[in-house]
């Protein structure tokens, strides 16, 4: 089962929504999301944060957590998290900041730190493939999918 549908059926009639802070993945998150039938019911929307200026001003992921993190980083990730599910109310949300061309001074390439936010907390992780920068952004929307799906399964379904 492709972890879009999954997520589907932990979602659908639960009254329970979604919403993605994607800056690495570019959309592949959204894409993968709906391409389910009936994912309006639970899926409320995105931000594509590429520039750290609408991770900032849009998210409202504060400056000095870059200057000290990085913007790659579990700490923006989470806090892309945060920012995008308290921009639309979202019950739960994920979010991508990572590499998936070109390495830097922290990270090698294909590198994407993962965040993922609910009532019940925020969550984070990092994830590394090797699969060129298309393979890499399709890589890393599955890996974030799955850790919000974990997630979900976590806290609604115990």
């Amino acid at each position: 089962m492709q972890i879009q549908n999954k997520i589907a059926m932990l979602l659908k009639g639960s009254g329970y929504t979604l919403s993605a802070a994607e800056s690495c993945t570019g959309g592949q998150i959204s894409h993968l999301i709906t391409m389910v039938s009936g994912s309006s019911e639970y899926y409320l929307g995105s931000v594509t944060s590429y520039a750290i200026s609408v991770k900032e001003k849009v998210l409202g992921v504060p400056d000095s957590l870059i200057k000290e993190h990085g913007v790659v980083s579990t700490e923006v990730a989470g806090a892309m998290a945060q920012g995008v599910r308290a921009l639309t109310g979202s019950t739960f949300s994920v979010a991508t900041t990572g590499l998936a061309e070109g390495g830097d001074e922290h990270f090698p390439e294909g590198t994407v730190c993962i965040g993922v936010s609910s009532e019940w907390g925020t969550e984070t992780m990092i994830f590394h493939c090797d699969e060129g920068r298309t393979g890499n952004i399709r890589k890393f929307a599955v890996a974030a999918l799955k850790f919000l799906a974990n997630h979900i399964t976590k806290h609604v379904t115990s």
